[in-house]
C-alpha cells in the first residue's frame, strides 16, 4: 500500500516507492510513504488563494462552529483510529493521549473561541489609545488574518494531538495550514485527514497534508506565512537556519525534545506521599508511549541519601510494567515506534554509558507478551546512574527517546537547581515536596529554565495531570534546547 497526500484539493500518490513503514509490534509492513512528484509551489498557492481567502470569510465563531462539529464526527468514530494507532506500538491508554486526547483540545480551542472572540474576521485587542491632547488622535490594535499558509512539521510520537493542536488554533485563525506528519506515523495522521476532508467541514485548501519529504516547500514560503516545528533540537535547529526562512523573517516557531527534570525534595521522607507519587510519576513517564514523549523525564535528581530507596523503589515499579502486544491482557507498556528508533535508543544509552552506570534493565534479557521481540520495536525499561552531574555531563546532553531515566544525586538545595539548569532549557521540570518553602525556592530559581512547572504533593496529586501532560489553557514550550517557542496557551 502507498500512503497518499491530499494537496492542491485531490488525493495524491507519490510517483516513487519511497519509504516503506512497519507495524511497530509485528515489525510487518504497513505501507510505503512518498511524496516525489508534488509541486510544492502550487501546494503553497492553493493554500493561499483557495483556503486562505475562503477562511478569511468566515467569522471567528463560524471557524469554531467547523472545528467543534469535526471533533465531534471524528470522536464519533474514534475506534478506528485506535486499531490504527496500535501499529504505532500504542498502547489504548497511549492512544488515549492522542487520539481524545488531541480531539479534547479540538473542543476546547472551538469553545474558547466562541466564548472570548467575537462573530466576525477582525479581532480588536485592548483599549483605546489617546494619542493626542484634545483626543480626536486615538489609536487601536486590531488582530487580522495572516493570507499566507502555516506549515506544520510534527514528530512521530504523537501523529493525532501533534496534529490538532496546532490546526485547532490556526484555523480559527484563518489561516490554512499544510500538515507535515512524521514519515514512521504518517498513515494515522493521513487516515484523520481523511475524514476530515470527506467531512467537507472546512473549504478546500484550508487543510493539506504532505505525506513524506517536504522537498522544496519551505523555498516557496514568504513572509505572511509561518512554520511551526516538533521533534528533535537537531533537526529543528536545521530548519531554523533555512536560508528562505531567515531572509524573509518568516516566523518559526519551535518546540524541541529536551532533558526534562523531577526533583525530590531535600525535605521529603521514604514514608511520606510525596516518595511515592515521585515513584509514580517517573514509571509513569517512561513507559507512556514506551518513553517517547518529548516532555518525559530525562533526569532524576535527588537528596544523594535517597539515591538507594529511589533506585530500588522505581526498580519495583518498574518490574509490575508488562511490556508487549497491547491486545494481550495485562499488557500495559508498547513499542517504540520502529527498529531503527531502537537501535537510536540503543546507541544513546551507549553513549550515557560511558560516564553512567546502568541500574535497572539496559540489557537484551526481557520479557514481551505477545509478540516476538526480536521483529517488534521493544526496549527493555532503562535506570541509570550518574554519580557527579557537575562533572560528568553527558547526562545533560544525550537524550534517549525511549523508555530510559538517570537518577543523580544532590546535596544541596542549590545543587538541585544547578543540575536541572545544566539542561540548558527544558518543557517542563516537576517538584515533589510538601514544603512550601523548599517548593518556592526550587520554583522560582529554576524556572527560567523551564517552560512549565509542576508542584506536586498529597494535596493536588488527585486532580493533577501529571509531569507530561501539556495543556490547552497553559504555554506549551520551553527556552534554549527546548525550542524557544510556545504552542497551545489558549
Amino acid at each position: 500500500m502507498k500512503l497518499s497526500s491530499y494537496v492542491c484539493g485531490k488525493w495524491y500518490e507519490g510517483t516513487s516507492q519511497g519509504v516503506e513503514t512497519f507495524n511497530a509490534v509485528t515489525g510487518e509492513a504497513v505501507c510505503h510513504v512518498s511524496s516525489e512528484g508534488i509541486n510544492f509551489a502550487d501546494v503553497v498557492r492553493f493554500g493561499r488563494e483557495v483556503g486562505g481567502k475562503a477562511l478569511r470569510e468566515m467569522t471567528f465563531h463560524d471557524r469554531a462552529l467547523a472545528l467543534k462539529n469535526m471533533a465531534k464526527a471524528l470522536m464519533a468514530d474514534k475506534e478506528k483510529f485506535y486499531e490504527i494507532s496500535a501499529q504505532t506500538g500504542a498502547t489504548r491508554a497511549d492512544g488515549w493521549v492522542d487520539i481524545e486526547g488531541g480531539l479534547g483540545t479540538v473542543f476546547s480551542y472551538a469553545s474558547l473561541a466562541t466564548r472570548e472572540l467575537p462573530n466576525d474576521t477582525v479581532l480588536v485587542e485592548g483599549e483605546t489609545e489617546t494619542l493626542s491632547k484634545n483626543g480626536s488622535f486615538l489609536g487601536r490594535h486590531i488582530l487580522t488574518s495572516k493570507p499566507g499558509v502555516s506549515v506544520h512539521i510534527n514528530a512521530f510520537n504523537f501523529p493525532i494531538w501533534g496534529m490538532l493542536e496546532k490546526i485547532a488554533p490556526s484555523l480559527i485563525a484563518g489561516v490554512p495550514v499544510i500538515v507535515k506528519p512524521a514519515t514512521p506515523s504518517a498513515y494515522l495522521s493521513e487516515a484523520m485527514v481523511r475524514d476530515i476532508v470527506d467531512g467537507g467541514y472546512f473549504p478546500a485548501g484550508a487543510i493539506q497534508i504532505i505525506c513524506g519529504s517536504v522537498g522544496d516547500l519551505l523555498e516557496h514560503l514568504n513572509e505572511q506565512d509561518v512554520v511551526t516545528f516538533t521533534g528533535s533540537a537537531s533537526t529543528g535547529r536545521k530548519l531554523r537556519t533555512h536560508p528562505n526562512i531567515i531572509e524573509n523573517s518568516i516566523p518559526f516557531t519551535m518546540e524541541a525534545d529536551s532533558l526534562n527534570a523531577a526533583i525530590l525534595g531535600k525535605s521529603v521522607s521514604e514514608d511520606d506521599p510525596e516518595f511515592d507519587l515521585f515513584l509514580r510519576e517517573i514509571s509513569k513517564e517512561m513507559t507512556i508511549k514506551a518513553g517517547q514523549k518529548c516532555t518525559a523525564i530525562r533526569r532524576v535528581i535527588v537528596p544523594r541519601e535517597k539515591v538507594k530507596a529511589v533506585i530500588d523503589g522505581l526498580s519495583t515499579k518498574l518490574d509490575k510494567i508488562a511490556m508487549g502486544d497491547a491486545s494481550q491482557e495485562g499488557v500495559r507498556m508498547g513499542a517504540l515506534i520502529s527498529r531503527d528508533q531502537v537501535r537510536d535508543v540503543a546507541e544513546q544509552v551507549a553513549r550515557l554509558t560511558q560516564e553512567c552506570e546502568i541500574v535497572h534493565g539496559g540489557s537484551d534479557d526481557f520479557e514481551v507478551i505477545g509478540a516476538d521481540k526480536n521483529k517488534g520495536a521493544f526496549y527493555p525499561k532503562t535506570v541509570l546512574y550518574c554519580d557527579r552531574p557537575f562533572e560528568k555531563t553527558l547526562v545533560h546532553e544525550v537524550e534517549a527517546f525511549g523508555p530510559v531515566t538517570t537518577v543523580m544525586p544532590y546535596d544541596e538545595l542549590d545543587d538541585a537547581i544547578d543540575i536541572a539548569k545544566l539542561g540548558k532549557g527544558s518543557l517542563v521540570a516537576s517538584v515533589y515536596s510538601y514544603d512550601n518553602v523548599e517548593t518556592k525556592k526550587l520554583v522560582t530559581s529554576a524556572a527560567a529554565w523551564h517552560g512549565r512547572m509542576l508542584i506536586l504533593n498529597r494535596d493536588c496529586a488527585k486532580e493533577s495531570t501529571g509531569h507530561g501532560s501539556p495543556l490547552m489553557p497553559l504555554v506549551h514550550g520551553g527556552p534554549g534546547r527546548a525550542g524557544g517557542g510556545e504552542e497551545l496557551g489558549g
